[in-house]
């Protein structure tokens, strides 16, 4: 799941984002509410994080901004503002939830799954390729000669290729959704995940296999 992270205070947001990568999230951290609408516009976020006091924009005129634009991410407003008229203005500016500062980190990520759940209870809890089963709640791979459990990014790259079985994933794509825009990670090590993942396809007896067309990306082929 990747997540935007927009917080101004950069001790803080190193700290947060550390949390959430432990947690399996996927994170691109900004520091402006400008930079936060630019990520938008050219990012697929499953959740955005938003502190209200930044510079350049405030995190509401960011929310009004995207619900203006028909974007219905769910937004999470983290503010060290307590009062309740905040509060109300964050909510009917289309805020799905509104944390206060300090908070502690299991709230934190609560808040997280409920206001990431309506959008997760929308697409199937599992998913089906061939003779295999990913499970997005458990994050477990079932085959006939067992099952194993993902690590974050090996789900979300198994994901993407179950959610598209018959379309042909780039590195590109899977570089902004999985390690995000701001990762110093580099292209090969997709070809180093696709790896593990053919390996524990094999483990569990998976009649699907990870194709890659050299130079394009990756994709699914069944066998019969």
């Amino acid at each position: 799941m990747r997540l935007l992270f927009a917080e101004d205070e950069r001790s803080l947001s190193r700290a947060v984002t550390a949390i959430l990568k432990k947690n399996n999230y996927s994170v691109d951290t900004v520091y402006d509410g400008q930079e936060a609408l630019d990520y938008l516009e050219t990012g697929n976020y499953d959740g955005v994080i938003l502190d209200v006091m930044m510079p350049k924009l405030d995190g509401f005129a960011v929310l009004r901004r995207m619900r203006e634009a028909g974007n219905k991410t769910p937004v999470l407003m983290l503010t060290a503002r307590a009062e309740i008229d905040d509060k109300v203005m964050g909510l009917d500016s289309g805020a799905n939830d509104y944390l206060t500062k300090p908070f502690d980190t299991k709230e934190l990520l609560a808040r997280i799954r409920v206001m990431t759940r309506q959008t997760a209870v929308q697409t199937d809890s599992k998913l089906t390729a061939g003779n295999i089963t990913l499970d997005c709640a458990s994050y477990d791979l079932t085959g006939p000669s067992g099952h194993y459990k993902l690590a974050g990014k090996e789900f979300q790259m198994l994901e993407m290729l179950m959610r598209n079985p018959k379309r042909l994933i780039s590195t590109d794509a899977f570089m902004d959704r999985i390690w995000g825009y701001d990762s110093e990670a580099e292209l090969n090590v997709v070809w180093v995940y696709v790896s593990y993942l053919r390996k524990k396809l094999e483990a569990v007896g998976a009649n699907v296999k990870i194709k890659a067309q050299r130079g394009v990306g990756y994709y699914l082929e069944v066998s019969e």
